[in-house]
């Protein structure tokens, strides 16, 4: 049996909402582990809109995506968070003690309360419009990277333009035997700093660029595959031999495996949306929250400033199931010496 992970709170989401989640949970002593789909921590706002200005965050007129990413994760750095990137929350069990998930990736982890912060719903890749290409699905093609060392030594074809298929680029290409970068144009929409180091790899002749649509793949019956077909500018055609394949094209948003554990545990549903007692952001069963733009309650607003007034107040609930002897009087940073020693202040 797989070892499970011990912690206190467990939040599946690891956006704007579920960083700052770990941050209130900690100033109570609570410590977290997370669990997010993406391979990166920030949610919408790293993968969707990373450059994009955020004006409503108090103390910042304006700041990206990727900025504010940055500074909950500095915020949280004491609290030691762990994070478990490319897992999907798969399914949730009632234990004698509290509550264990398990991810699509075989994780489980084991705590006294669940917050979910996935909001609006699990980000799932798009798929290359190629027939039969389930076939090879998790053998020799995938849509994230899990496991670095997995890709030594492989003839790899990365199919994509964006930051994901840039930074896998850069990444693996030091492991593979060879890479090869497919894209439909010669335009990227990733960091130029990524788009300028990939360009020199392939001026030393250490990788490949092709600009062609990827339209084709061949393999065997058991999933491996051989080689991709590209259609070119010029309406050829031509196989590109490799051993696996990365296709990053995008996420779409889809409610997914949450929808599905919310049924198989009674959590009411509302339009997709999970109702929420607004005293303590704690859903009809206890010990499972829901912050951020996953829950529903009379006169939500879908800011990430409303998602951290939620985040503090869920954590002020969740503090009596992990430590349930516990009397707890919350004090203000500003004048705690001891939240300031844990927060590093002086």
């Amino acid at each position: 049996m797989t070892m499970a992970h011990h912690t206190d709170v467990i939040i599946i989401g690891a956006g704007p909402v579920g960083l700052f989640a770990v941050f209130e949970l900690g100033l109570l002593d609570m410590k977290a582990h997370l669990v997010d789909i993406l391979d990166r921590p920030g949610g919408q706002c790293a993968e969707l809109y990373p450059e994009k200005p955020i004006y409503d965050i108090p103390a910042l007129p304006v700041v990206s995506g990727h900025e504010l990413t940055e500074k909950l994760m500095e915020q949280i750095k004491p609290f030691k968070p762990v994070f478990h990137f490319s897992q999907m929350a798969e399914t949730v069990e009632k234990t004698a003690t509290g509550w264990r998930v398990t991810t699509d990736a075989g994780t489980v982890l084991e705590a006294k309360a669940i917050v979910i912060a996935a909001g609006g719903g699990s980000f799932t890749p798009k798929k290359p419009p190629i027939k039969g290409i389930e076939t090879y699905e998790g053998k020799s093609v995938f849509y994230a990277v899990r496991k670095r060392d997995q890709f030594k030594g492989s003839n790899l074809v990365i199919a994509g333009g964006g930051d994901s298929a840039l930074d896998w680029t850069l990444n693996l290409q030091p492991l593979a035997n060879s890479v090869t970068l497919i894209h439909r144009r010669d335009d990227f929409r990733a960091a130029p700093h990524s788009v300028q180091q990939m360009r020199e790899l392939v001026g030393a002749g250490k990788m490949k660029l092709v600009i062609s649509n990827l339209t084709g793949v061949t393999g065997n019956d058991n999933g491996q595959i051989s080689a991709v077909t590209v259609s070119n500018p010029d309406k050829t055609t031509n196989d590109i031999p490799c051993d696996a394949l990365l296709a990053f094209y995008g996420l779409t948003m889809k409610l997914g495996p949450v929808g599905t554990i919310c049924e198989k545990l009674g959590v009411e549903m509302k339009d997709g949306l999970i109702p929420v007692d607004t005293e303590k952001f704690e859903t009809g069963v206890q010990g499972i929250f829901a912050i951020g733009d996953i829950n529903w309650y009379p006169g939500k607003l879908k800011l990430i400033l409303s998602g951290f007034h939620e985040a503090a107040l869920m954590a002020q609930r969740a503090f009596r199931y992990v430590y349930p002897e516990r009397k707890w009087r919350f004090e203000y940073t500003t004048s705690s010496s001891n939240l300031q020693e844990k927060l590093g202040v002086k």
